[in-house]
């Protein structure tokens, strides 16, 4: 049946593939310059994916309330379902049937996109910390594969046969498939390639398979987030063929790809890192990478008085740059240390405004730092995936290869700075204050080894749903709050989509965070499996609201409901009434002005999940001086966590607390009796 709609809307006439792949064919190419070379163009779905819906204005107040209950008492309750009322049928309803109105004028985007990247680019706080995130790779299996200059060479190369890969349409589009024996297979892909794009992506979605939107992907190279009084701008230029390598607080530049487009010899890009980490000299006495730790209007200021003072060309070919290669001078000792090099480092070893760094250790411990404002973790982890997987089987080089005989003094740049004395003390002083800042934060990790998904699977559980109760169990533990939380989730099944939240705190883990932290003698086990059960009954259903995070069963939430039932939170379309009045100089309606809405955005544990058999461990720092990051994987028979705290917060006690709520939890779930 599939085949046969598949095959109504096949363009008549065409006999063999179209796109990019028969292009190169017939004129003859290297296939080692490329990961893949996909049947289906990359952006095959792009012109047919859905459209981010706009949720009606009333179920987006009682979800917001929803979310409110477990956070205020009656009184501010009823204040607060009062304002949403006043809301929902004055002011609010006009910016909605407004919003509504400009959504379908822009049919090429979603209704967040735009905003969403006004509120990254007009924020005035350093990037560092505030928003920049990190993945870290996991080791190459092949121990001798890790040596610093051996890695750097592997993992430089696949990054730019990504980017040829990308840029030659050749890379696999992005897809959820649900039923994979169906849709993720060499018949399925020679039929939907011939499917219109204005179509293709119902052509999948007959097969319960999920394109997603990979507009971003663009912005991953030769991209940098420029620092402008009052708004920041994307700046990308394809053209630039060169790597930017920090080491020691120096910068260099040098081709990896040739006048032709081709990727420069392994052995060669191997000779220019070994000439890049034989330089003896000092670090700098005024490390330029410190000024992109600044507030962006300090920033911008001195950025314009560095182009004035001589350097624009210079610093063009930082902004220009494929990537920027991190080679640091030391070994990685352990996971906290990873993290806090990975999230900040030192400052001199990078240039936290471009599009990604990747940080190479002098032990081959590799990670990718990246800047938000362009784009979301979708994008740099299908990255991540690709460059682990290329880098590891199909190497370009080996521990025994020799570089190159080439002259590396002439093909790399060492890039100078001309710095006079107001540049200089504007560095010293965004050094102070990274310094300072460093200095407060605090971070810890834990491995709970009692078990994971395959286990909660059983106990028909959403893994994502226990480790979010846990966290709830830890901070009332800690702190004896329920607070403000935020759950990131991909909207990237949509055209154009960036994220929502989900809101895990909720009636249902209050309740049962209170029965486990303060009664736990008062419940029978089997009582407290059906708390849990209920949170995770709950959860599930927030996470399918939200967009497309996991469900229960380790199923996607797309299998669970049809297109217009996705996207469905309810912060983006509040943040998008709230942007589109000021836009329009309306005074701000008062539910933005209800310290409840200032409360629920002021999110104490802000946390993100990611799991990949590539990624090692990430993280992020707080996004209030008074919360926690917490970046988190529920792996087949383990939990990871990973937390960051500023001073006032306890991030270790945090885990502690964290660790002792998930111990409770699995007794209960095996019918033991709880310790208080």
């Amino acid at each position: 049946m599939v085949a046969g709609l598949l095959l109504r809307a096949w363009p008549r006439g065409l006999a063999f593939g179209p796109g990019a792949l028969s292009r190169l064919l017939s004129t003859g190419f290297d296939p080692g310059q490329y990961l893949q070379l996909s049947i289906v163009p990359t952006m095959h779905y792009q012109d047919s994916l859905p459209r981010l819906p706009i949720p009606k204005l009333e179920d987006t107040i009682r979800r917001y309330l929803s979310a409110q209950k477990p956070l205020l008492d009656d009184g501010q309750f009823r204040k607060t379902e009062q304002l949403c009322k006043s809301f929902e049928n004055g002011i609010g309803k006009e910016l909605h049937k407004q919003l509504v109105a400009q959504d379908k004028q822009n049919k090429h985007t979603s209704y967040i996109s735009g905003p969403w990247f006004d509120m990254y680019l007009t924020a005035r706080d350093p990037i560092v910390l505030n928003f920049n995130p990190f993945m870290s790779f996991n080791p190459d299996p092949k121990s001798e594969y890790n040596d610093q200059l051996t890695r750097a060479t592997n993992m430089t190369v696949s990054a730019v046969r990504f980017l040829k890969t990308l840029r030659a349409d050749l890379l696999e589009p992005e897809v959820f498939h649900l039923n994979p024996a169906k849709s993720d297979t060499d018949t399925f892909k020679r039929l939907i390639r011939f499917v219109p794009s204005s179509l293709s992506w119902y052509g999948a979605y007959l097969v319960n398979a999920y394109p997603l939107d990979m507009s971003q992907y663009f912005r991953l190279f030769n991209s940098t987030r420029l620092p402008k009084p009052s708004r920041d701008e994307l700046f990308t230029d394809d053209k630039a063929r060169h790597l930017l390598v920090l080491r020691k607080g120096h910068f260099y530049v040098f081709d990896v790809l040739d006048q032709d487009g081709n990727i420069v010899s392994a052995s060669e890009i191997q000779a220019h890192l070994k000439y890049i980490l034989s330089d003896s000299s000092l670090a700098p006495e005024f490390p330029l990478s410190y000024l992109t730790s600044e507030n962006r209007d300090i920033w911008a200021e001195l950025r314009q008085k560095l182009v004035s003072g001589g350097n624009e060309e210079t610093l063009r070919k930082v902004d220009s740059a494929v990537f920027c290669l991190c080679l640091d001078d030391f070994p990685i000792k352990d996971l906290v240390h990873l993290s806090h090099n990975m999230l900040h480092g030192d400052g001199t070893n990078r240039w936290f405004d471009k599009s990604f760094n990747l940080i190479i250790a002098k032990d081959g411990t590799a990670a990718i730092h990246f800047e938000h404002a362009w784009g979301d973790g979708v994008a740099v982890l299908r990255f991540l995936n690709e460059v682990f997987k290329d880098s590891t089987q199909a190497p370009a080089i080996t521990p025994r290869s020799q570089p190159a005989n080439t002259d590396s003094s002439v093909a790399v740049q060492k890039l100078n700075f001309k710095l006079n004395d107001a540049l200089k003390t504007g560095i010293s002083a965004a050094k102070e204050k990274f310094d300072a800042t460093m200095k407060t934060l605090t971070i810890d990790y834990i491995q709970f080894q009692r078990g994971g998904k395959e286990f909660l699977k059983k106990q028909k559980l959403s893994p994502d749903s226990v480790a979010q109760l846990a966290f709830q169990m830890a901070l009332l533990q800690q702190y004896g709050q329920t607070v403000a939380t935020y759950e990131s989730c991909s909207t990237a099944a949509f055209k154009h989509g960036r994220t929502e939240t989900i809101r895990p705190a909720s009636i249902f883990t209050k309740r049962c965070s209170e029965a486990f932290v303060r009664e736990p003698s008062k419940h029978s086990a089997g009582e407290l499996q059906h708390m849990i059960a209920k949170c995770s009954t709950h959860h599930n259903q927030l996470t399918k609201e939200a967009a497309m995070g996991e469900t229960g069963f380790g199923e996607h939430a797309l299998g669970s409901c049809c297109p217009r039932h996705w996207g469905q939170g309810f912060d983006r379309h509040l943040f998008a009434l709230r942007y589109l009045g000021a836009a329009r100089g309306i005074d701000l309606p008062e539910l933005y002005l209800d310290p409840a809405y200032r409360q629920i955005n002021h999110n104490i544990l802000s946390t993100s999940t990611l799991s990949s058999p590539a990624v090692n461990i990430g993280g992020f720092a707080p996004v209030v001086p008074d919360g926690f990051g917490i970046a988190y994987a529920v792996h087949d028979n383990w939990i990871g966590c990973n937390v960051s705290a500023y001073q006032g917060r306890n991030a270790h006690e945090f885990l502690q607390c964290v660790e002792k709520a998930l111990e409770g939890m699995f007794d209960a779930l095996e019918g033991k009796a709880i310790k208080s």
